[in-house]
């Protein structure tokens, strides 16, 4: 993030994220969640102010990012994917960066997300988080 290698974006490109996000390959996954009845919902969410993408472009390409939903002061991500090493990653550093989010729900609990500081919280804290208004 330092080296100014990417630059980073938010709701430019929300339709080509959903659409990168949906054709990238996946190990050990065949296929993906993200049919085009999934990814019209999520546009019409973006349209309406509650989805949100975070871009990564290097040499003026979009090189990764992220999209999700925001409730409140949460962010539930939904997909990201990466064509550049670490695009991804610093589309995830940036949205952790951004003072408005007090928890960002990555729905998947893995060592590379704890290695970034991720940490698995329980069904029902995660469940009071959303009830106290975060």
């Amino acid at each position: 993030m330092r080296s100014g290698r990417f630059a980073i974006t938010k709701n430019k490109a929300f339709e080509q994220v959903i659409e990168a996000c949906s054709t990238a390959p996946r190990e050990g996954q065949d296929g993906t969640w993200i049919t085009d009845d999934m990814q019209q919902a999520y546009i019409n969410l973006h349209q309406s102010g509650y989805a949100h993408s975070y871009e990564v472009w290097h040499e003026g390409k979009l090189a990764g990012g992220l999209y999700g939903v925001h409730a409140g002061k949460v962010f539930c991500g939904e997909s990201m994917f990466s064509r550049v090493s670490n695009a991804s990653k610093a589309a995830l550093v940036f949205l952790c960066q951004q003072e408005q989010y007090q928890l960002i729900d990555c729905q998947m609990h893995t060592e590379h997300l704890e290695s970034m500081g991720g940490r698995f919280i329980s069904r029902a804290d995660y469940l009071d988080i959303l009830q106290s208004g975060a």
